[in-house]
């Protein structure tokens, strides 16, 4: 089944062409995780998704229903989009914030409800920021903050979550915290999880399909096995890698040509890193 569909979609930024006839279906109640080098258009197509961007030409599908003719407060209730580096008003706390993800369900005849107050408690307890409900979002650490925009996120309470970049500025630690909430999300309740990675590796262990987009389109898409190739990063990325199995969950791991050191004797000539590289898949096989 698909969650998203755009069909001949193109955008622009003044006028800067950034998406071209892009046909793209996103699987229902998978991850997705969008690559491509910088200022390819993975925002740009994210927030096209949201209905933040409008299309010059296309169209865009959610659940088979056209997002630019459905009203905003329906799309709201079965669309969430978490924007890179949102910020929140100073003082505002944990709980508050969160609760804001619930003002796409009510109305002057519907106000705050037990079903409200419900949503918002699972989300902080989905995230782990029950205990820090009450303090305030500024006083968090990087990870903490994610995490709390993610409880909004979900108290929203749509089965379809959009994020472009969740692990900006995070260090390694957090990164996979927030990436592993998500895991956790997408395979406990099903919700179709949609976001733009920077890192490869991060983005073959967590996702089920990929999209890799060059040249305002789709340059390779489908499981990670299938995409994440030599020849995908040197297109995509014009960068030279080796694909070898992770030495952990066996997900394709990019290992980048570069100038720093190679192999125990610190060597740097290419045959000396293709024989790490043999003997480190000799390992894993």
């Amino acid at each position: 089944m698909v969650a998203l569909e755009t069909q001949n979609l193109t955008l622009t930024y003044g006028e800067s062409l950034i998406i071209d006839q892009l046909n793209l279906q996103i699987p229902k109640g998978k991850i997705t995780v969008l690559i491509g080098s910088n200022g390819c258009g993975k925002s740009t197509l994210l927030r096209s998704m949201a209905r933040l961007l409008k299309p010059k030409e296309g169209n865009i599908l959610l659940d088979g229903q056209a997002i630019a003719t459905t009203p905003t407060k329906e799309i709201a209730k079965r669309l969430a989009i978490l924007p890179q580096s949102p910020t929140a008003p100073e003082g505002l706390t944990v709980q508050q914030l969160v609760k804001q993800g619930r003002y796409p369900h009510q109305n002057w005849l519907k106000q705050w409800t037990t079903e409200d107050e419900a949503m918002v408690n699972e989300a902080l307890e989905s995230t782990g920021m029950t205990e820090l409900k009450d303090r305030a979002v500024d006083s968090l650490s990087g990870g903490q903050r994610q995490r709390a925009w993610i409880a909004m996120t979900l108290a929203q309470g749509t089965e379809t979550i959009l994020l472009d970049e969740p692990t900006t500025y995070l260090d390694m630690t957090h990164q996979v915290e927030v990436l592993d909430i998500l895991f956790e999300l997408n395979q406990t309740q099903k919700r179709t999880i949609i976001m733009v990675l920077h890192d490869l590796n991060l983005a073959c262990r967590y996702a089920d399909h990929i999209v890799a987009l060059k040249d305002k389109t789709v340059y390779a898409q489908g499981h990670p096995t299938e995409t994440i190739t030599p020849d995908t990063v040197r297109a995509v990325f014009s960068m030279d890698a080796e694909i070898i199995p992770d030495p952990i969950y066996g997900t394709p791991m990019c290992i980048p040509y570069s100038r720093g050191r190679i192999g125990r004797k610190g060597g740097t000539q290419p045959h000396a890193h293709h024989v790490a590289i043999s003997t480190a898949v000799g390992q894993f096989a």
